[in-house]
């Protein structure tokens, strides 16, 4: 990839170590860390973007958008999030006699803030638990985990690794601020 390069729905966008990129698609704009792989959907799902691995910061403009990960589907509306998503990972030793072949070492899990904006989040592993609610800044950072033996599957989490200000870069790309006021960005 290069400055300047065209990204559309379809393309599915990987970062390696020690990389990073921020682009913008539509009236969207992201900022994808190191060892991150996201895809956009094209055609009639072209409002959905899947983050396979890694963690990206996102702010979207109005309209309905879908984000898969391994652990959620999270329906927003105009919204500014923050993901890591660690998917499960396999054995990385041969199994034993007694073991299941292929058993994660373990359940795949998701941190999600909803910096501003509205969610539908619906969880792999207990769509019963399926939460909507706003947020104005930071106010419900959660880890989703795809285990459903827990008792809940989103757990309280705290804010971290993402900032304000990028939030604010990012909404500058598109010719938007955050909704809230400098005198609040804050770094975590």
């Amino acid at each position: 990839a290069k400055e300047g390069m065209l990204l559309k729905n379809g393309d599915t966008i990987e970062t390696g170590a020690k990389s990073q990129a921020i682009y913008v698609i539509g009236k969207d704009a992201f900022f994808q860390r190191d060892n991150t792989t996201v895809n956009f959907a094209s055609g009639a799902a072209a409002d959905v973007m899947r983050v396979l691995t890694g963690k990206i910061l996102s702010v979207f403009g109005k309209g309905q958008r879908t984000i898969q990960t391994s652990t959620a589907t999270i329906g927003i509306r105009g919204t500014g999030c923050y993901i890591e998503d660690e998917p499960a990972l396999p054995r990385s030793k041969p199994v034993g006699a007694g073991d299941t072949p292929l058993k994660p070492t373990k359940s795949s899990r998701t941190y999600f803030c909803l910096c501003y904006g509205t969610v539908e989040l619906t969880p792999t592993a207990m769509p019963q638990q399926k939460e909507t609610y706003s947020t104005k800044h930071h106010d419900h950072p959660l880890y989703i985990h795809d285990d459903p033996t827990m008792a809940t599957c989103m757990v309280a989490a705290p804010v971290s690794n993402h900032s304000d200000i990028e939030l604010a870069l990012l909404e500058s790309l598109v010719g938007r601020q955050p909704p809230f006021p400098s005198e609040y960005w804050r770094t975590y």
